[in-house]
């Protein structure tokens, strides 16, 4: 990166742009285009939210559906063994476009992970946004070390902050366009996904799915993070997680541009104590309890609307926001057993229903060998009765047995099996 953009090592992203005519001298360049996002929003989103109730469910799986990101940069034998332990089977790996002298350290760590499934997304910088001729050589570079690997591909990340290197969803879109080319000339296996706009900002992602320079996306990736509204549960502009997710597919459904998966590249929350390295202010952050149970019922809320394919966990280590702890070692979080359990709680499970009555939810989902129910709280709690002891498996994976649960903010799973 070059300034006046500059990469953040401690919250993995680039810094906030201090220079405010800088600033406002890329978006006045881009003022049409911007425009013409304003205006896609104002057309299609009422037409998106009216479409919702038509959506189908799409029998996602939930092997494939918990992904984490990883980087084969940090610490690799550990970061190996760590992804085995977990039981995790899809991969995100970003990378560094302005970076390409990296990519034998990351091919010599995906070469070790056998059976696993990896979406690469391709981080742009400002640079490679205004040279296309640099931008073909990096594509160029990175397809022929990636391919080998995995298909999936998300061309540039984050269209909608400026710190990412966009001014504009044009401006992004004629950055896709380079990818799209290369690829149908020489790389004609690749899914090419985009627009990966980050948070509930979708008239970006309208004006991306509905524009007129004839990018299609083989499939739809968005970085959805719902950490400013705190609990997973909890609605912006009346639309809670599931709204959200819904409102995506719907423009997905509508769009003569994108007709693939639905892929959440991004999410978590940040961490409490953990400045510099948590990537938001001290407001929108979270205890560890809190972390690893808004971790569990996001998962849980995405499968429930059965339109997401994969959402990815940001990330597996980092001290703001992830499921290990780096500072000192490597401490493993509440969240990093509570995401080994859900993988291991939901694996070869079917989502059946959802209820929910207040504050109060309850999953059920079926296994081959019976019944699985998730009960949790958004808040508070309450007491359950059993005609008999059950035994239960906690958020972090603990059993025990009882006949009188009590109902909280942590999800607890009931494994109903039939009997021989």
């Amino acid at each position: 990166m070059k300034p006046p953009f500059a990469w953040d090592a401690y919250s993995d992203q680039p810094y906030q742009l201090k220079d405010r005519t800088f600033k406002k001298q890329l978006r006045t360049a881009q003022r049409t285009s911007l425009l013409k996002t304003a205006l896609f929003g104002l057309f299609w989103l009422p037409l998106g939210v009216l479409s919702m109730p038509f959506l189908r469910q799409k029998n996602v799986e939930t092997d494939h559906f918990f992904g984490l990101l990883v980087d084969p940069l940090r610490e690799p034998d550990k970061t190996r063994d760590v992804i085995e332990s977990l039981g995790v089977q899809e991969l995100l790996i970003r990378i560094k476009m302005w970076e390409t002298e990296s990519l034998d350290a990351v091919t010599d760590f995906l070469r070790k992970l056998e059976g696993r499934s990896f979406l690469f997304v391709l981080m742009q910088d400002r640079e490679l946004v205004e040279n296309e001729t640099l931008r073909k050589v990096s594509f160029s570079r990175i397809f022929a070390a990636l391919t080998p690997f995995g298909a999936r591909f998300q061309i540039g990340t984050t269209p909608n902050r400026l710190k990412w290197g966009f001014a504009s969803i044009d401006e992004y879109l004629d950055f896709f366009k380079t990818a799209l080319r290369l690829r149908d000339a020489n790389y004609p296996q690749l899914k090419l996904i985009g627009p990966g706009v980050i948070d509930f900002e979708y008239p970006y992602t309208a004006h991306a799915l509905f524009n007129l320079k004839g990018v299609r996306f083989d499939a739809l990736a968005a970085l959805l993070y719902v950490d400013r509204r705190g609990a997973p549960e909890n609605s912006q502009a009346g639309c809670d997680l599931p709204c959200k997710i819904n409102l995506l597919s719907s423009l997905s459904m509508l769009s003569p541009r994108a007709k693939g998966d639905l892929y959440l590249t991004e999410t978590n929350w940040p961490l409490t104590g953990t400045a510099p390295y948590a990537p938001t202010s001290e407001k929108e952050c979270v205890d560890e309890e809190a972390h690893a149970s808004y971790l569990v019922r996001y998962y849980l809320l995405a499968l429930a609307t059965q339109q997401v394919r994969t959402v990815y966990w940001h990330q597996l280590a980092a001290p703001g926001y992830g499921l290990v702890d780096t500072r000192k070692g490597w401490r493993e979080r509440p969240a990093y057993h509570a995401f080994k359990t859900i993988i291991h709680m939901l694996n070869s499970a079917r989502y059946v229903a959802l209820s929910q009555k207040r504050d109060r939810f309850e999953m059920l989902l079926e296994k081959p060998d019976g019944l699985l129910r998730i009960f949790w709280r958004n808040g508070g709690s309450e007491t359950q009765h059993f005609a008999q002891s059950q035994q239960f498996t906690d958020r972090d994976g603990n059993t025990f047995i009882t006949d009188t649960l009590v109902i909280s903010d942590a999800p607890v799973y009931l494994h109903e099996k039939e009997q021989s």
